[in-house]
């Protein structure tokens, strides 16, 4: 099988579109520094950059309880996006079902989801629920609204990695005997989250930072734990600078991730189709051996 021609999700930018990629970049990489000068001047004039009021940050008890919120973020970030990344693939199977009764309640939770705010679908767990018995730990007022309200968006990607994948991989899996949805599991399925890997790690970067609405329900994740800090050392500006920049290292880490992946794969030959046929094929000849 030849490779396919349109193994991208999208038309690759021209010179002109790249042109005005590049222009738009630069000027925003510009406006940011200046409003970043112009806030480090502010809070000079201010006495916010004094190194008495940062020296505290330069202690290990301080970077040890900023740490635990880190981890917690963390925790409930891998969590959710465990739980809305294995809800997004059932979901986008049964959109792209060729029966009707199977797509239209996917596709009723992906259209109605998607325009529910995150922060209200927390405020539902957090008291909505417990009016109905339904009192979640701590732990779950949080993964859970922002599973849900990520499923949607998993959901979206996937299905655009199986409609890109070329109908004659279907039909493949379908000729070597394999049922509809086992070549969807075993063919389809394996090259559409391939192919979309690079959207998969910039939705969970979206995912980590949405794990700050954790303040709402006490959760001690890292911007809670920042309020709580700054509460206690009064060292407000200092301490949600500290916080915001844990953000920016570990989303730019995540962003240079999906774009290393993003390149890799737009370079690599495409074995994907060939390698996911193959390893369906013993499977195939297996199950006629049984028959």
């Amino acid at each position: 099988m030849s490779a396919p021609s349109s193994r991208l999700l999208f038309d690759e930018p021209g010179p002109r579109a790249r042109r005005r990629i590049r222009v738009a970049t630069t000027l925003s990489v510009l406006a940011g520094i200046v409003l970043v000068a112009l806030a480090l001047r502010q809070f000079a004039d201010n006495g916010q950059m004094a190194a008495d009021r940062w020296r505290p940050y330069g202690t290990w008890p301080m970077w040890r309880y900023l740490l635990e919120g880190l981890w917690s973020t963390l925790q409930a970030a891998a969590v959710s996006i465990a739980i809305a990344a294995a809800a997004g693939v059932v979901l986008a199977l049964g959109r792209v079902s060729p029966s009707r009764w199977l797509r239209i309640p996917p596709a009723a939770y992906v259209e109605i989801v998607r325009t529910i705010p995150a922060l209200l679908l927390v405020y539902i767990v957090l008291f909505a629920l417990p009016r109905y018995g339904v009192d979640l730990p701590l732990f779950w007022k949080l993964v859970v609204p922002l599973s849900v309200s990520n499923a949607a968006a998993f959901a979206e990607i996937f299905r655009a990695g199986i409609r890109s994948v070329e109908r004659g991989q279907l039909e493949a899996g379908l000729a070597l005997g394999l049922t509809r949805g086992r070549a969807m599991r075993t063919v389809v399925l394996p090259q559409a989250a391939r192919r979309v890997l690079p959207s998969l790690v910039s939705q969970s970067a979206g995912l980590l930072k949405d794990t700050s609405l954790g303040y709402v329900v006490s959760y001690a994740e890292l911007l809670y734990s920042g309020k709580v800090l700054a509460n206690f050392n009064h060292l407000l500006i200092q301490t949600y600078l500290v916080i915001a920049l844990i953000y920016l290292v570990i989303n730019a880490s995540l962003a240079k991730l999906a774009r290393t992946l993003e390149a890799r794969q737009r370079n690599r030959p495409s074995r994907a189709a060939r390698t996911a046929v193959a390893a369906a094929v013993p499977t195939a000849a297996t199950d006629a051996g049984n028959s």
